[in-house]
């Protein structure tokens, strides 16, 4: 059974879905339904109940907002894909709060060529698991913030909350 919680935060709602203690799905939505149709038909099957409190997931979100950049860092998460997708999202978790890399950089840092750009940038959009993989992190080579799944104004929200909370 996947445990589920609708977290607020200051910039919406945020839906975290748990299996055995690890992080399957997390986005900014109020409604945890629409994060378990984006999982794997077996996980779906096992069924979704919502929950009070996460623990220790729902505590390093409210640190996180709060202030506390690091704490989505050591949360267990597990998402679907092939070896270079898990690759993208490992080194998308090396990208520490406050700073960007363009999706070459991210290629890069996963072991793939800098020409793999569009690979980098797939593995973003077919993430599951934002923030705590930290997909918001990557900018376009050619400036501007590029897309994001549940829209520009968040990601322009969670870089701003980095920066200024980094730099204190």
């Amino acid at each position: 059974m996947i445990e589920a919680q609708v977290l607020p935060t200051p910039i919406g709602s945020l839906s975290l879905l748990v299996r055995q203690g690890v992080l399957v799905a997390a986005g900014f939505t109020g409604e945890p339904g629409e994060m378990l149709a984006r999982l794997t038909p077996e996980l779906q099957a096992e069924g979704m109940k919502v929950v009070d409190d996460l623990g220790p997931i729902s505590q390093a979100v409210r640190d996180y907002f709060d202030g506390d950049l690091d704490a989505l860092d050591e949360i267990p998460v597990e998402q679907p894909g092939s070896a270079t997708r898990k690759r993208l999202h490992q080194a998308l978790r090396e990208v520490r709060a406050g700073t960007t890399v363009s999706y070459a950089e991210l290629a890069e840092r996963a072991g793939l060529p800098r020409t793999a750009a569009r690979v980098a940038g797939s593995a973003c959009s077919q993430n599951l698991i934002a923030p705590f993989v930290p997909c918001h992190r990557v900018l376009p080579s050619s400036g501007g913030y590029g897309g994001y799944l549940y829209g520009v104004p968040v990601k322009e929200w969670l870089l701003a909350h980095e920066s200024a909370n980094r730099a204190s």
